[in-house]
C-alpha cells in the first residue's frame, strides 16, 4: 500500500520549502523529496553564489581605482581565488543549512532524500517507497542548456554550476552567450583579472532589452576592456592543445583563442526523469510544464511552481508562485500569475534594474505614450560616488498616466526599480512620485526630475 500524505512537494528550490512549511502548518501531512541539495538553483549555483562572487569583483575593481578616490595603495590589487572561492562556500553552506534547518522544525513535514518519479497520478516512487498525495507540487527547477555548436563535444567547458568550483582565474574565458548569466560572468572573471570574450549568436546583447540599454551594456563592459563578438549565429568551437578555440564557421572572422570556456546559453527544465507520462502531465515542445493562470497543470490537484513551469525564470517569481498557490488554497484567495509585472536585473556593475514593458513592448500594444530618459551624469549621489555610467528610462500611457516600463542602467538601479515597481502595482499615475518628497542625496530623489522630462513617442 502506499504511503499517504496530503501533501508532496519535489524539489526543494525557493518555491517548495515555503508551501511545505505553510501547508505544515494548516495541518496538513506533508513529504518534501529532494534528490541532492537544499535551497535549489539560487542557493547553490545562483543568485547567492554569483551574488558573492560579484562583491568580491567589485571590491577588486574598486580598489584598482583607489587612487580616483584619493586612496593610494602601495602595491598592485592581487586576487586570491581560494579565498574568494571559500568566502562563497561558506555563504552557500550558511544558506543551505538555513533551508535544510527550516524543513526538519517545520510542523508535520518529512523530509525525503531522493530521486522521484511519478508512477501515477497522484502517487510518486522515491527509494523504493510509493506515495500517494492528492496534492503534489513540482517545484524541480532547471539546469544549464547546452547549445548545439560545431566541435562542443571535443571541448572541455563550464556552465554557471561547475564555475562554482573555479578557485583560479582563467588566463583567457570565452563567455558563449550575451544575456543575463554570462555578462555576470564576464565582468567579474575580468575584473579577477582574466581576458574575457563574449560571443553572442543574436545581433546585440541582451536582445529581450531595448537597443540602447544593450548598446550602454556592451559599452560598459568594453571599458573594462572585455572583448565582445555579436552575430555569432554558426559558432564553432576546437581543441588546440591545451586551448579553445572558437570562431564563426561560416565566414573569414577571425577566431579567438582562450583557455576556457563558458557556455551561458540559458536553461532546460529537470523534467524529463520524472515520469510525467505515467501522471499524465503536459509539457510544452522544450519541457517545460504547462500549469494554467493558477500554477495546476493539467492534472487536477498537481502544480508546477518555478522555473520548470516556463513562466519565470528568477528566484522572485518562484517565490510569488508560491505566495499565489499558497493564497488560493488556504487564504481562499484569486490570485493569479498574469497578474505579475515583469521585472528583474542584470546585475553586472552599474547593475539594470527592470519593471514592465520595454519601449519597444509598449509601441506594440498601440497605446498614446509618453518617455523620459536621463543620463546618470545628472545624478548628484552618482558623481559623488565615481560612478556615472548608464542611464534612467520610463514610459508611461500619455492618457491613464500609468508607469508602463522603466529600464534603470546605473547606479542602484536594481534598488531605485523597486519604488517605481511599487507605484505600478498599486494602479497610481506616476504623479504619486512626483508630487513626493524624496531624500538628497540619493540616486531615487532624481525620478521626479527624470518625469518631468516626458515627452510624447513618436
Amino acid at each position: 500500500m502506499p504511503e499517504s500524505f496530503d501533501v508532496i512537494v519535489i524539489g526543494a528550490g525557493q518555491a517548495g520549502p515555503p508551501f511545505a512549511a505553510r501547508a505544515g502548518k494548516e495541518g496538513l501531512k506533508v513529504a518534501v523529496i529532494e534528490r541532492e541539495r537544499m535551497g535549489g538553483t539560487c542557493v547553490n549555483n545562483g543568485c547567492i553564489p554569483t551574488k558573492t562572487l560579484v562583491a568580491s569583483a567589485r571590491a577588486a575593481a574598486n580598489a584598482r581605482r583607489g587612487a580616483d578616490y584619493g586612496v593610494m595603495l602601495d602595491q598592485p590589487v592581487r586576487v586570491d581565488m581560494h579565498r574568494v572561492k571559500a568566502r562563497k562556500d561558506g555563504i552557500v553552506q550558511a544558506s543551505r543549512n538555513g533551508v535544510a534547518n527550516w524543513m526538519e522544525k517545520a510542523p508535520n513535514v518529512t523530509v525525503i532524500m531522493g530521486d522521484a518519479r511519478f508512477t501515477g497520478s497522484h502517487e510518486v516512487e522515491v527509494n523504493g517507497r510509493t506515495l500517494h498525495a492528492e496534492r503534489i507540487v513540482i517545484n524541480v527547477g532547471g539546469r544549464p542548456a547546452v547549445p548545439k555548436l560545431d566541435g562542443i563535444e571535443s571541448v572541455p567547458y563550464l556552465d554557471n554550476v561547475s564555475m562554482m568550483d573555479v578557485d583560479f582565474v582563467p588566463e583567457h574565458l570565452i563567455v558563449v552567450g550575451g544575456s543575463y548569466i554570462g555578462l555576470e560572468f564576464a565582468q567579474m572573471y575580468r575584473r579577477f583579472g582574466s581576458e574575457v570574450t563574449v560571443c553572442e549568436m543574436g545581433p546585440r546583447l541582451i536582445g529581450r532589452e531595448d537597443e540602447d540599454v544593450s548598446d550602454e551594456v556592451q559599452a560598459i563592459l568594453e571599458r573594462e576592456g572585455i572583448t565582445v563578438r555579436t552575430n555569432a549565429a554558426c559558432l564553432a568551437v576546437e581543441r588546440k592543445g591545451d586551448r579553445i578555440l572558437a570562431g564563426l564557421s561560416c565566414d573569414d572572422s577571425p577566431r579567438v583563442e582562450g583557455s576556457h570556456l563558458l557556455l551561458a546559453t540559458g536553461r532546460t527544465p529537470n523534467t524529463e526523469d520524472l515520469g510525467l507520462a505515467a501522471a499524465g502531465i503536459a509539457t510544452d515542445k522544450r519541457g517545460f510544464i504547462t500549469v494554467n493562470d493558477s500554477l495546476e497543470t493539467n492534472v487536477p490537484g498537481v502544480y508546477a511552481l518555478g522555473d520548470v513551469n516556463g513562466r519565470g525564470a528568477f528566484t522572485h517569481t518562484s517565490w510569488n508562485d508560491y505566495e499565489i498557490l499558497a493564497a488560493n488554497l488556504f487564504d481562499s484567495g484569486k490570485r493569479r500569475v498574469t497578474d505579475r509585472i515583469p521585472t528583474y536585473a542584470l546585475f553586472i556593475d552599474p547593475p539594470l534594474g527592470r519593471a514592465g514593458m520595454t519601449l519597444k513592448e509598449a509601441k506594440a500594444t498601440g497605446r498614446p505614450l509618453l518617455m523620459a530618459k536621463m543620463a546618470m551624469t545628472r545624478v548628484g549621489r552618482a558623481r559623488e560616488s565615481g560612478e556615472t555610467q548608464g542611464f534612467m528610462k520610463i514610459v508611461v500611457d500619455a492618457e491613464t498616466k500609468r508607469i508602463r516600463g522603466a529600464s534603470l542602467l546605473g547606479l542602484s538601479g536594481d534598488e531605485v526599480v523597486q519604488s517605481i515597481l511599487e507605484v505600478m502595482y498599486a494602479d497610481k499615475p506616476y504623479t504619486s512620485i512626483t508630487n513626493g518628497v524624496h531624500i538628497h542625496p540619493t540616486v531615487s530623489e532624481l525620478v521626479p526630475t527624470l518625469l518631468e522630462g516626458l515627452a510624447p513617442v513618436v
